[in-house]
C-alpha cells in the first residue's frame, strides 16, 4: 500500500471511529510553554511643585519605563503665565531652560534628550530660533521636527516638546 494510501486509509478510519463508535481524537501535544509576557513599563505622572496652583489640564512630564515625555514648555518665567519679552530668541532660551529644569527635576538632562519637537508660530522665525537651540545641544543633537503653527498658547513665539531617557534606577 502506498503512502498515499495509508494516509488516506487513517484519516477514514479517525472520521469512522468518531461517527460510529464515539472515540475522541488523540490529543496533540501541548505546545512549548509561552513565555510570560514582559510586564508593561509603569507609568507616572510627574508635576512640579505647586502646579496645581497653575491649574492647567496636563502633566509637566510623563515617564513610561525610562522615557520621560515631557509636555509642550513656552518661555514663560517659571511658575507663571507669563512670557518672557524680546521675541523669539529670548523666548527660546527660557523655553529651553524650562525644559532642562523639568528634565533635571526627574532625574534627566539636556543630553539625554533624544527627541524635540519645536512648534513655531512663524516659522520665518526658525533661524532665530535655532541660533539659540543648538546653543543647548552642541553636541549630539537630538532628533528633530520643526513646524509653523497658525498660533501658540498664551501668543507664544514658539514652543518645544521632548522626549528624553532617565536611568532605569531613578
Amino acid at each position: 500500500m502506498s503512502a498515499l494510501m495509508r494516509e488516506k486509509s487513517s484519516a477514514i478510519a479517525l472520521i469512522l471511529c468518531l461517527a460510529l463508535a464515539g472515540c475522541t481524537a488523540p490529543t496533540p501535544a501541548p505546545p512549548e510553554a509561552a513565555a510570560e509576557p514582559a510586564a508593561a513599563p509603569e507609568v507616572a505622572f510627574l508635576n512640579a511643585p505647586g502646579a496645581e496652583d497653575l491649574n492647567l489640564p496636563f502633566s509637566e512630564a510623563v515617564r513610561v519605563g525610562n522615557l520621560l515625555f515631557l509636555s509642550g514648555q513656552l518661555g514663560n518665567r517659571p511658575g507663571t503665565l507669563e512670557l518672557v519679552e524680546g521675541g523669539i530668541q529670548p523666548e527660546t532660551r527660557q523655553t529651553l531652560e524650562n525644559i532642562r529644569t523639568i528634565l533635571e527635576r526627574h532625574d534627566s538632562s539636556m543630553d539625554r534628550v533624544v527627541k524635540c519637537s519645536v512648534f513655531l508660530a512663524d516659522i520665518a522665525d526658525w533661524p532665530a530660533m535655532n541660533q539659540v537651540y543648538t546653543t543647548f545641544f552642541p553636541d549630539n543633537p537630538p532628533a528633530r521636527s520643526a513646524l509653523g503653527a497658525s498660533g501658540l498658547a498664551l501668543g507664544a513665539r514658539v514652543e518645544i516638546e521632548c522626549i528624553a531617557v532617565v536611568d532605569d534606577a531613578a
